[in-house]
C-alpha cells in the first residue's frame, strides 16, 4: 500500500472536519440561538463527544442511536461517531415508542442519545430496550429545559462530553466502504429497512449537494430538513465541507423561519414542498421576498408548478428541485437549469422546474428502464420504473441481504417509483410501484396502517390509499368494512392507529362500506385511488 500512498487517499467525511479545524479555525460554524461555536470549537467538541463514547465503551463497527431534533448535538453526531469508526443510527424524532425500540433493536444499538423532550414518550419504557446499556440525556437549554428534566437515568449530554479526556483522534478512516450511518427506511413494506451509507458515497453526495445547490464559504445554512432524515440530505457534511455556517433550528415555525432568514442572513435552505406550502401562506410572505437572496433546494414529493411560483414570484427564492430516495443518500437527481430557460413565462419555467430531472455531477446513472432492464424511449409518453446506480446509491439493507438482492436486480437499484423521460432525458414521476403514500416529505407504508387498523375489534377488512391534500401533497385514507353486528366511528378508528404508530401515519379520513375485488377476492386500490384523485382534478381544473 505504501507504493500508492502518494497518489491515493480514503474518501470520508472526517477530511472535511480536519481541514477546516485549521483553515476556518476561528470562521463561525454552528449557531443555535445564542450559542456560537467556531470550527476551532466544533471541532473540539467533536473530539471530546468522541473520548467520551469512547470511555462509554464504543467501538469501531458500534452503532449508536440518536433520538435528537436539529441541535448542535445532533450535528456533532455526524463527525464524532465516524472518527471512531462507530455507525450512527439517526431516528426519526416522530416515531412511536415502539418504532424507535424496533430501529434501535434491529441495529444493535447499545447506547441511545435522547433529547429529553422526545424521550418523554419513553418513560416506563426502558424494558423495550433491552439492548440499550447506556442512556444519555440531552438537554436543550436554549429550548428552555434544565436539569430537572432529564428522563432517564443517565448522564446528560454537555456534561458527558465536558468531562472526556480529549485524545485527539486522527480524522482518517482506512477504507472508504467502512459504513458511516444507517438511516432507516419509514417501512414501506412493513417494517423499516435499515438502510447503509458509506464514507466514500457520503463524501461524494455531500461535495454534490454543494454543487448543485451553489454552496461556498459564504453560505448560511438554515436546517430546516430534519438531520435524522438522510444525514440532511448529507448536508451536515457538505455544509462543512465548504466551511459554511450551519445555523440550528429546533423545530419548524414559519415567523421563525422568516425572522432567522432576516437577522442570520440565510442564503440557503432544504425544504419538503409541504414546509414551502406553510411558508408561503404565512402572514409574513405577504411583506414581500426575502431580504437577500435564498436559494431552497426541494424534494420528498413533487412539488407543484403552483407553489414553484409562488415562492419564487411571492418570496424571491431561486427553487431547486431533486428527487431521491433513502437508499440513495437523499437526492439523486436535480431539474439541472438552462439559462435559456430564464425568458420563458413563468408558469412555463415552473412546469419545467417541477419535473424529477438528470443525475447529480457527481453521482453516476439515472433512467427510466424496462422490464427488460432496457432504457425506455425518451418520448414524455412510455412509463417505467425509475432505475439508479453510481455513487450514492447506498450499500446495502442491514441484516437484509434478500431485500438486498430483490432491490438489486440486474446490477441497478430499483425504485420503484414510475416515470416517464422526456425528449431531453429529463425525468418525470408518473406514479409509485408500491402503494407507498409520501405526506410532506414522510414515507407511509399502506400495510403498516392496515395492520393497525384491523387490529381494532370492530374492524373485519381495510385497504389504505393515498388521497390528495392541499397542506400535505397526499394523506392517507382507509376505507374500512366493519364486522357484522359491531359498530365504531371515524375518529375512533383514527385514534386507534395513533395508539400504535406516529401520528403522522394515521388516516386522515375513514370511509366505511364494500371494498371493490377482482374474481379472486383481491382488493383492487387502483379503483380507490382513481376516484380520490380524479375529484380532486375536477375541483382543481
Amino acid at each position: 500500500m505504501s507504493e500508492l500512498s502518494a497518489n491515493f487517499a480514503s474518501l470520508s467525511p472526517l477530511n472535511f472536519m480536519e481541514r477546516n479545524r485549521w483553515v476556518y479555525k476561528e470562521k463561525e460554524a454552528v449557531v443555535y440561538g445564542s450559542r456560537r461555536y467556531t470550527y476551532g470549537e466544533l471541532s473540539d467538541r467533536i473530539q471530546r463527544c468522541a473520548a467520551a463514547l469512547k470511555a462509554a465503551g464504543v467501538k469501531k463497527g458500534d452503532r449508536v442511536a440518536y433520538l435528537v431534533p436539529n441541535i448542535p448535538a445532533m450535528l456533532e453526531a455526524h463527525f464524532a461517531l465516524p472518527l471512531l469508526g462507530a455507525i450512527l443510527v439517526a431516528i426519526n424524532v416522530r416515531l412511536a415508542p415502539d418504532e424507535i425500540a424496533y430501529i434501535c433493536s434491529h441495529s444493535g444499538a447499545d447506547i441511545l442519545v435522547a433529547d429529553c423532550e422526545l424521550a418523554k414518550s419513553l418513560v416506563g419504557q426502558e424494558g423495550k430496550f433491552p439492548g440499550v446499556r447506556t442512556f444519555i440525556n440531552v438537554v436543550d437549554e436554549i429550548a428552555g429545559f434544565g436539569p430537572s428534566d432529564a428522563v432517564f437515568d443517565g448522564p446528560e449530554y454537555e456534561a458527558f462530553i465536558a468531562n472526556a479526556d480529549h485524545e485527539n483522534l486522527p480524522w482518517k478512516i482506512d477504507d472508504e466502504m467502512t459504513p458511516l450511518s444507517i438511516n432507516y427506511t419509514s417501512g414501506t413494506t412493513g417494517r423499516p429497512k435499515g438502510v447503509m451509507y458509506t464514507h466514500r458515497g457520503g463524501y461524494l453526495n455531500a461535495l454534490g449537494e454543494m454543487i448543485e445547490m451553489g454552496g461556498s464559504v459564504y453560505m448560511n445554512y438554515l436546517w430546516t430538513l430534519p438531520m435524522f432524515h438522510c444525514n440532511g440530505w448529507c448536508y451536515t457534511w457538505g455544509v462543512t465541507a465548504v466551511g459554511g455556517r450551519h445555523v440550528c433550528l429546533r423545530s419548524i415555525q414559519p415567523s421563525e423561519v422568516f425572522r432567522i432568514v432576516r437577522e442570520e442572513k440565510i442564503s440557503h435552505f432544504c425544504a419538503a414542498p409541504t414546509v414551502l406550502i406553510a411558508l408561503s401562506n404565512d402572514p409574513e410572505a405577504q411583506e414581500g421576498p426575502f431580504p437577500q437572496p435564498v436559494t431552497i433546494m426541494t424534494a420528498g414529493a413533487p412539488p407543484s408548478p403552483t407553489i414553484i411560483n409562488e415562492m419564487e414570484g411571492k418570496l424571491g427564492a431561486r427553487i431547486i428541485h431533486a428527487y431521491g430516495l433513502t437508499e440513495t443518500y437523499g437526492p439523486h437527481t436535480v431539474c439541472a437549469w438552462h439559462p435559456e430557460w430564464d425568458d420563458l413565462p413563468a408558469d412555463e419555467r415552473a412546469r419545467l422546474k417541477s419535473r424529477q430531472g438528470v443525475p447529480y455531477v457527481m453521482t453516476g446513472e439515472c433512467d427510466v428502464m424496462g422490464r427488460e432492464m432496457k432504457r425506455l424511449p425518451w418520448d414524455g409518453q412510455t412509463q417505467g420504473e425509475v432505475m439508479m446506480r453510481g455513487n450514492n446509491v447506498m450499500a446495502g439493507y442491514y441484516n437484509n441481504p434478500e431485500a438486498t438482492q430483490e432491490v438489486f436486480k440486474g446490477g441497478w437499484f430499483h425504485s420503484g417509483d414510475i416515470a416517464v423521460a422526456h425528449e431531453d432525458g429529463y425525468i418525470d414521476l408518473q406514479d409509485r410501484a408500491k402503494d407507498v403514500i409520501i405526506s410532506g416529505g414522510e414515507n407511509i407504508s399502506t400495510i403498516e396502517v392496515e395492520k393497525a387498523i384491523v387490529s381494532h375489534p370492530a374492524i373485519l377488512e381495510v385497504a389504505v390509499v393515498a388521497v390528495p391534500d392541499e397542506k400535505w401533497g397526499e394523506v392517507p385514507k382507509a376505507f374500512v368494512v366493519k364486522k357484522e353486528g359491531m359498530e365504531t366511528t371515524e375518529e375512533e378508528v383514527i385514534d386507534h392507529v395513533k395508539s400504535r404508530l406516529a401520528r403522522f401515519k394515521a388516516p386522515k379520513y375513514v370511509e366505511f362500506g364494500p371494498l371493490p375485488k377482482t374474481s379472486t377476492g383481491k382488493i383492487q386500490k387502483f379503483k380507490l385511488r382513481e376516484r380520490e384523485w380524479a375529484g380532486y382534478e375536477k375541483r382543481v381544473n
